[in-house]
């Protein structure tokens, strides 16, 4: 079995189910099942009881992003007690952890709580199709070629943000003359050896910094190529206060003192440096230059032209690319591609660099709603022109959800948050009577003020396809503030019937 078809690890009843188990209705249909479609389930399941529902996905197995994503090094880029699930404490030692462990993590979640039974696999979501009068939607889904129906009272889209068919290619004149090999690290190739060899990694991200150190431990050389530098931030992979916190307390209440801890600094830490960016640069590149010495050009290679959080700051566990380039294994070249040749690439200052193996660290395709197409009463749904409803619903889209997290914190504070809520309005429909909850504009709210789905924030691969994403607008709830607090009052505390969220029975 190739490692993209890892074989699911049983829990529950003991199997997993396929397409073929999918019930032709259910009340909840959660569509993915990585970290949010899990964390989904099982808060239907303690806060929704008794609602039927089943959750879907088009790979072959569990874990969505620490699934797919199987390169040198795949790590969290935050810590893992604040990724973690608020209902399932985090018990490795390290609070920055390899993708093996947390794909583990969710499998213990899915076996301890019963979800396998629940859990659908190699089941595409192609379209959903909303009816009024029917209150339901009818979902068009495809396993093994063939497409079948299945209708909900709510559809719960947990898919994350990005395309998993692909990454996004970078155009690099000339790269088919390269003669080595070329990877892209969302399809990491089973059979890649690196041992002793060159490697050219193109990009500066968050990826390209965890594959770096990684293969450099046993390559020849391993070079990061950057058009232009990002902040970096190094971090310990265990936190001792936490680790000091689990010997005195008891486990689960030992766990939410160090969450809030840590959710806590993530927040001050974000909001200190949008107040202070020039501090914030100093205090991160004066850091860079501790590590790697007066002879390392800080100014070029690490000292980008925004300031901290216009785009996300790459965690360094224990500083390993600093420690790699220190100790000679990797270097970093912030130049432009003029051409690639047999032999490596040709910069634009001349200058050229050899390789055997080319890894394009460049970037992610972002896809709303898992590409499926959507309609509401026979008219299609142009996501980009909705406003959404508290970061998790569109403007005129009726009983419909989803889960996205932050992009300047973990992303499971906010996805647990949201399934909270999306139990909260299925609880007051139940209790209402009525089957339809839509997200309506007030009058005179269609000529708000349009601002981006995530504002402020200007990575490229957030730039380029963020216009199929709704927008944000002036004032509450049409926001997605990526503000833990605010979300808290937004999501947890402000009335379900807020007189904008209408509830209505069918006529």
């Amino acid at each position: 079995m190739s490692r993209r078809s890892r074989p699911p690890a049983p829990s529950g009843d003991g199997s997993f189910r396929t397409a073929a188990d999918l019930p032709a209705e259910v009340d909840v249909l959660v569509v993915g099942a990585g970290l949010s479609g899990i964390g989904a389930g099982w808060h239907l399941q303690h806060l929704s009881a008794g609602r039927s529902f089943a959750i879907v996905d088009a790979r072959d197995s569990i874990g969505g992003t620490w699934d797919l994503f199987r390169y040198p090094g795949v790590r969290s880029d935050s810590d893992m007690y604040t990724l973690g699930y608020r209902f399932k404490p985090w018990t490795n030692p390290k609070s920055i952890a390899d993708g093996p462990s947390i794909l583990e993590y969710l499998r213990e979640t899915v076996q301890e709580h019963g979800l396998a039974s629940r859990i659908h696999l190699g089941v595409r979501v192609v379209s959903a199709s909303w009816s009024s009068p029917a209150a339901r939607w009818t979902v068009v889904v495809e396993a093994a070629g063939a497409r079948r129906t299945v209708s909900c009272g709510y559809l719960f889209v947990c898919a994350g943000y990005y395309r998993y068919s692909a990454g996004y290619e970078a155009d690099l004149p000339g790269l088919e003359e390269f003669r080595g090999r070329v990877v892209h690290p969302q399809h990491w190739p089973d059979d890649l050896d690196h041992g002793g060899a060159r490697v050219l990694v193109v990009g500066s991200g968050a990826t390209a910094m965890t594959i770096v150190p990684a293969m450099a431990a046993t390559a020849a050389k391993v070079t990061m190529l950057q058009r232009s530098p990002t902040y970096v931030v190094a971090r310990p992979d265990v936190d001792r206060v936490a680790l000091l916190l689990r010997r005195l307390l008891p486990e689960r209440l030992a766990y939410r003192v160090i969450r809030r801890k840590n959710t806590a600094f993530q927040q001050l830490f974000y909001r200190r440096m949008r107040e202070f960016p020039q501090q914030a640069r100093e205090r991160l590149v004066g850091m860079v230059a501790e590590r790697l010495g007066p002879g390392f050009d800080v100014g070029r290679h690490f000292t980008p032209s925004y300031d901290p959080w216009d785009q996300r700051l790459c965690l360094l566990p224990n500083g390993d690319l600093l420690e790699a380039i220190a100790a000679g294994r990797a270097e970093v070249v912030t130049d432009r591609i003029d051409r690639f040749t047999a032999d490596g690439v040709r910069l634009a200052s001349g200058a050229e660099i050899g390789a055997d193996i080319v890894v394009t660290a460049t970037g992610l395709q972002l896809a709303a709603l898992g590409e499926m197409a959507l309609e509401v009463d026979g008219a299609p749904v142009d996501l980009g022109a909705t406003y959404t409803y508290k970061g998790l619903a569109f403007s005129g889209v009726p009983n419909l959800a989803t889960s996205f997290g932050y992009v300047n914190a973990s992303w499971t504070l906010r996805s647990d948050l949201t399934c909270e809520y999306v139990c909260r309005i299925l609880n007051h429909m139940a209790e209402t009577g009525t089957s339809t909850c839509t997200p309506v504009l007030r009058p005179g709210e269609e000529h708000m003020v349009a601002r981006p789905w995530i504002d402020g924030f200007t990575p490229g691969y957030m730039l380029r396809d963020i216009h199929r994403f709704p927008r944000q607008g002036d004032r509450a709830p049409w926001l997605n503030p990526q503000d833990y607090r605010r979300d808290v009052e937004l999501l947890r505390r402000d009335p379900v019937d807020d007189g904008v969220m209408r509830f209505t029975r069918p006529a």
